[in-house]
């Protein structure tokens, strides 16, 4: 469990660590962040990543230094570290299709100290003029889903809450409002919530999870999986798309029919770790959304956000799912980095 997690977040760290490579499974060579390398040559990278029994290891040979994975992730990103140990505890390991919907209805939770909405408002009991309000009514999310969405003043005495110890309780950053995302499972029971941050807070997201047999996949309550199914990256996104559900970074597996799926990523060419997630996708048989040339926006929701319909949007997702060796061409000109 705790291996997926990191590899996750190998992937995540990736962008922030120079010439970075992948020599074999569990073995990572890159510039070294804390020493930058030579200063002679800006081709050498002699710090590396690598397996231990159960844990990865940093270790670079020019300078020495060494550190195990979450320290690396605290001294590239603290933010992202942040979100790491959050995971770290609870694990994402992905579930075999052939037993998906009984995992998810494992009865393997977590025993909290509160149930994980008590406390919270669901934003159909919200004035339009809250702050918070506001922010749903800007992004244009559909009214029908205001009563799943939930206000949270205080994220970290909430999360404390819940899980006592989580954070620090003598430093308050993250003791800001945010929106609280339930994650249903298929029985209407809440595995995970997702806390989304309204400014610039960071990071932007913070996911705390109750059952550590369940992946984060948002919308499950609400889908047909006999019908044609669609994957977003974002929860947000999933809520302007029928029988839509979110990844929510999970190494998504599903016991339906992978023609019957389709999934859409964020419009990014030149961003290279969600390339690479698309070209995955492509080469286990599942349908992709490649978005045309002079498409601007970056997501479904900035679509909506621009004055496109959400029967426009669906017909140019339409238009533009590939799969198998069209898929493969279409990428191949699609991406820019």
């Amino acid at each position: 469990m705790s291996g997926y997690i990191d590899l996750d977040y190998i992937s995540k760290i990736q962008p922030r660590l120079q010439q970075f490579k992948k020599k074999r499974d569990y073995l990572y060579n890159f510039r070294c962040p804390v020493c930058g390398d030579s200063k002679k040559s800006k081709t050498k990278a002699r710090a590396y990543l690598y397996k231990v029994k159960t844990e990865m290891f940093f270790k670079c040979h020019n300078c020495g230094s060494g550190l195990n994975l979450a320290n690396l992730i605290k001294l590239v990103d603290r933010p992202l570290y942040d979100q790491y140990v959050l995971e770290r505890y609870k694990g994402n390991k992905p579930i075999g299709e052939t037993n998906l919907l009984d995992k998810f209805k494992n009865n393997t939770k977590e025993k909290l100290k509160s149930t994980p909405l008590k406390g919270l408002t669901n934003f159909s009991q919200i004035e339009d003029t809250h702050p918070a309000k506001k922010y749903l009514i800007n992004r244009q999310i559909p009214k029908q889903y205001y009563d799943r969405l939930f206000y949270c003043d205080k994220f970290q005495s909430y999360v404390n809450k819940l899980r006592p110890g989580t954070f620090d309780e003598l430093n308050k950053s993250y003791e800001h409002p945010r929106l609280i995302i339930p994650f249903y499972d298929v029985d209407g029971e809440v595995f995970a919530i997702q806390g989304r941050a309204f400014g610039k807070e960071t990071p932007k997201y913070l996911t705390l999870k109750f059952d550590e047999n369940k992946q984060k996949i948002y919308g499950l309550e609400r889908v047909n999986l006999q019908n044609r199914l669609y994957i977003v990256e974002g929860p947000i996104d999933s809520l302007f798309i029928d029988n839509c559900l979110a990844a929510a970074g999970a190494d998504l597996q599903l016991p339906v029919e992978k023609k019957d799926v389709v999934f859409i990523f964020d419009n990014e060419p030149r961003n290279k770790q969600i390339v690479d997630r698309m070209y995955r996708v492509v080469e286990k048989d599942y349908e992709l959304v490649i978005w045309p040339e002079g498409q601007e926006e970056k997501d479904i929701n900035d679509m909506i956000l621009q004055g496109k319909t959400k029967s426009q949007i669906q017909n140019i997702i339409t238009e533009n799912t590939y799969s198998g060796l069209s898929a493969l061409t279409k990428l191949n000109s699609y991406k820019r980095c």
